[in-house]
């Protein structure tokens, strides 16, 4: 047996001694650490070569969330690649198999908060590299510091046979490069003064697991119509930095994450470039409040995506108290949307009644790769200027509404008696018994219907003309409506639901 031979022999026996570490978010465990010979003559930027170790073992079902491989950095490392291999074995129908995600912590540790965090892949690849000039994307260039790094193994599902793993962690010896200084998007763009803006939220590139480059999410942006986006990678801020040059006048970049926690995931809207948000906690773990006054403190919105989705992990169960919008509508329009939408549509009626603040709704594509299409839907917010804090605060006063492409477009407001009028996401202040009218104007529905939705339900609808452009009116007052929001919809397609949204806007409440 030669020395690599039983270097990861005596790795793999390790890894079998395991120890609990208590991390004060989701549950976790420690394994032995990996180590590696000071290569001779190797200062801190000396000596050449490669070192390689194999470590290997199995997750038993009900593993902790995330399993922690120390790797013990020695000084001179240029580079550090990681590969990783599991067994995806057979199942019975209706039992999920094995799923691992991986990503890294630097020696800085893996306290909650991530301020050791370099980087994040979950399933989508099974190799990754970091180094001071260049990393895998995803993974967040730097100096490769000496000390203690962690590999982050996420047994997402794990088969009952168990989970078998192996990982390959190779550190390469030598000078460094020069680690080049990020270039993140610009604040503002030119936009057209207080207008209109079309927007998608939660995109993904190849920087998580997405199958588009940001080159080609730009494009696809200003295909759709689209007037700004955000960055929203699963686990990551790697990609905040991805964007150089693919900005204008006509395209307002937004960086942000998309939290993807063991209970449902959430969008870190518009933070500020660079940010790193943490995922490693469950609902259970009361973790999410301090999480979402971070996102706040770092100039973003909290934004619960698919809330209701049916994915493993997906639905969310944080609650909405630290909600500042919700992502009703992701995607192309499904009956989860039309749960989400109906879910939503009960928080204003409990907002109206507490007479406390109300959370507005929004929509994205959440896409990932061809044929998935970009800014379907899309949120359309009235901001003062094409900004990063207006677009915010416009999203956050619920001055919005979703269409499902730049072909839809609506106008909604309601008026009162002396001349008082609100628009999306306003209050028209009148007496209970006073009369409102309330008014839709639609364009690019063609084989839509129209209607008024109170917290009564849907009091009022129409057919719109074959074009799709038209118009539709109702009076009610506040005392018989607390809000009216609209919604255009395409004739039913699934026996029992309405038909699927063409867009939908946020409320307008009634009274004082």
């Amino acid at each position: 047996m030669d020395a690599c031979e039983a270097g990861t022999e005596h790795a793999r026996h390790a890894m079998r001694r395991r120890a609990l570490l208590v991390t004060g978010a989701a549950a976790a465990f420690t394994l032995s650490g990996v180590r590696y010979a000071q290569p001779a003559g190797a200062g801190d930027s000396g000596g050449d070569g490669d070192q390689t170790r194999v470590v290997g073992g199995t997750l038993p079902p009900g593993s902790p969330d995330y399993v922690y491989l120390p790797v013990e950095v020695p000084r001179g490392v240029r580079e550090i690649h990681v590969g990783y291999t599991y067994e995806r074995v057979p199942v019975p129908s209706g039992t999920q198999g094995n799923a691992l995600d991986i990503g890294i912590f630097d020696e800085r540790g893996t306290a909650l908060g991530g301020r050791g965090f370099r980087g994040w892949s979950g399933g989508a690849r099974t190799e990754f590299f970091i180094r001071a000039d260049a990393a895998t994307p995803g993974y967040v260039p730097g100096p490769v510091h000496p000390g203690t790094w962690h590999i982050a193994l996420g047994p997402y599902t794990v088969a009952p046979q168990g989970l078998r793993y192996e990982v390959t962690v190779t550190l390469r010896f030598g000078e460094s490069a020069p680690a080049p200084r990020p270039v993140y998007p610009p604040e503002r763009a030119g936009g057209r003064g207080r207008a209109w803006y079309r927007g998608d939220c939660h995109l993904h590139t190849v920087h998580s697991d997405g199958g588009r480059t940001p080159e080609e999410v730009a494009s696809g942006a200003r295909a759709a119509g689209l007037d700004f986006i955000n960055t929203s990678e699963h686990n990551t801020h790697a990609a905040h930095g991805a964007w150089e040059g693919l900005w204008s006048d006509d395209l307002l970049i937004l960086t942000g994450e998309e939290v993807t926690t063991r209970n449902g995931h959430a969008i870190a809207l518009g933070t500020d470039p660079g940010t790193f948000v943490d995922w490693r906690y469950r609902a259970r773990d009361d973790r999410f409040g301090r999480i979402a006054r971070g996102i706040r403190r770092a100039g973003g919105l909290v934004v619960p995506a698919h809330p209701h989705a049916v994915c493993i992990g997906c639905s969310w169960k944080f609650g909405f108290g630290e909600a500042d919008a919700v992502e009703v509508w992701n995607g192309p329009y499904t009956p989860d949307d039309e749960v989400a939408l109906a879910a939503w549509d009960g928080t204003l009626v409990a907002a109206a009644r507490s007479r406390r603040a109300w959370i507005p709704a929004m929509g994205s594509s959440d896409a990932h790769r061809e044929p998935q299409a970009i800014g379907v839907p899309q949120t359309v917010v009235l901001a003062d200027e094409l900004s990063r804090a207006a677009i915010l605060a416009g999203i956050r006063a619920g001055r919005s509404y979703v269409a499902e492409s730049s072909e839809v477009s609506l106008s909604f407001s309601a008026a009162g008696g002396r001349g008082d009028r609100a628009g999306i996401g306003g209050r028209l202040r009148v007496a209970d018994d006073a009369p409102v009218t309330v008014r839709l104007d639609v364009a690019g529905a063609p084989g839509c219907t129209a209607g008024f939705v109170t917290d009564q339900g849907t009091l009022h609808t129409q057919a719109l003309p074959a074009s799709g452009t038209g118009s539709a009116e109702w009076t009610t007052t506040p005392q018989y409506a607390a809000y009216v929001r609209a919604e255009v919809r395409h004739a039913p397609v699934t026996p029992g639901l309405p038909g699927p949204l063409a867009a939908m806007t946020n409320p307008v409440f009634l009274g004082r």
